[in-house]
């Protein structure tokens, strides 16, 4: 639909899909047998950020009291919510060489959900916070498609807050990831 733009789901999980292609096209070019080396920065981005949506979905959307819980278990609910996030991480974790995460990846991580709701809140000015226009088949503002974004119902503070957890959230299990890519590597060196 043309408001899949909206939805930090969407764009993660496209994100990843990119990703993909492009490692894809890598490796049906190279010869012998090696490491996909495509991309690296935008693969750990990719992987935080479908991590974001598997979390934030299933700890806080698909429970929320005002969602049909039918809604959770539609196929395209399960792909982008689920099925794509665990086999993304999944690949992370199997298909990836070890020891090449720098330690910046985290920081610049919090640039895909930075960048997201500086869109959010400009389309929501170019829309004059009109909360009348709706997502289709919902009753959820299209200019805030997600409670933590809402500035009507959260306030500016209540939206920093959210923010500041989740950017905070995100960079912190950067670096958790950048902990065990390092411990990976250095358990691969030994054994």
């Amino acid at each position: 639909r043309w408001d899949f733009y909206v939805h930090f789901t969407n764009l993660s999980n496209y994100f990843c899909i990119a990703i993909m292609l492009t490692q894809l096209i890598q490796t049906a070019r190279k010869r012998g047998n090696s490491y996909v080396t495509a991309v690296p920065l935008l693969k750990f981005i990719g992987m935080l950020a479908i991590l974001l949506t598997f979390v934030v979905f299933n700890a806080l959307l698909a429970g929320a009291a005002d969602r049909d819980p039918q809604l959770n278990w539609r196929i395209g609910s399960l792909l982008c919510h689920v099925i794509l996030p665990i086999l993304f991480v999944a690949d992370w974790f199997l298909f990836r060489e070890r020891g090449k995460v720098k330690w910046y990846y985290p920081v610049a991580s919090v640039g895909f959900p930075l960048a997201y709701m500086v869109f959010i809140f400009a389309q929501a000015a170019l829309l004059k916070f009109d909360t009348s226009i709706l997502i289709p088949g919902s009753n959820t503002p299209l200019i805030y498609p997600y409670f933590f974004v809402n500035l009507e119902t959260q306030g500016v503070s209540g939206v920093a807050k959210w923010a500041v957890i989740l950017f905070a959230a995100f960079m912190a299990v950067g670096f958790i990831f950048y902990g065990i890519d390092r411990l990976l590597a250095r358990k691969g060196r030994r054994g």
